[in-house]
Parts: C-alpha cells; structure tokens; sequence
C-alpha cells in the first residue's frame, strides 16, 4: 500500500493530518462501540463514516479513509 502523504493540503490551509487529528476521538468511540453511533461494519460504511466526519469538506480523501481503514478490523 502506497504511504499515506499526512502534508497533503486538501482544503482552505487544512492537510491530512488536521482531518485525522480531529477525526480520531470519533473514530474510537464509534469503532469501540461507545455512544449511540452504529459500529463501522465494512469499508463502505467506512468511506461514509469519513466523508460524514470530516469538518467543512464532505468530499471523499482516499489518505484520510485510508488511514482508518488501517486501524479497523471488520470482524
């Protein structure tokens, strides 16, 4: 897998790194099953998840998906 370029600027001065940073608390919650979100049970649900939980820029980031699709286990 090609690494994840974390620099990258993908919006109004934010990089790959910003989304992940303020993505991560979410993800935990919603991978570990805490709260009233539904747990990500595959990619697509995945792509979704990011596209819904990125701030201001709803458009699909493959490093960004990429990223979380590296620290989930659909099983």
């Amino acid at each position: 897998m090609k690494n994840i370029d974390y620099n990258k600027h993908i919006s109004e001065g934010w990089k790959v790194i910003d989304f992940i940073k303020h993505m991560e608390i979410f993800f935990e919650g919603v991978n570990n099953r805490q709260g009233h979100r539904k747990r990500i049970k595959n990619e697509k649900d995945l792509k979704k998840w990011c596209k819904d939980n990125q701030p201001h820029y709803k458009k699909h980031i493959p490093e960004v998906y990429k990223y979380f699709l590296n620290k989930v286990n659909f099983n």
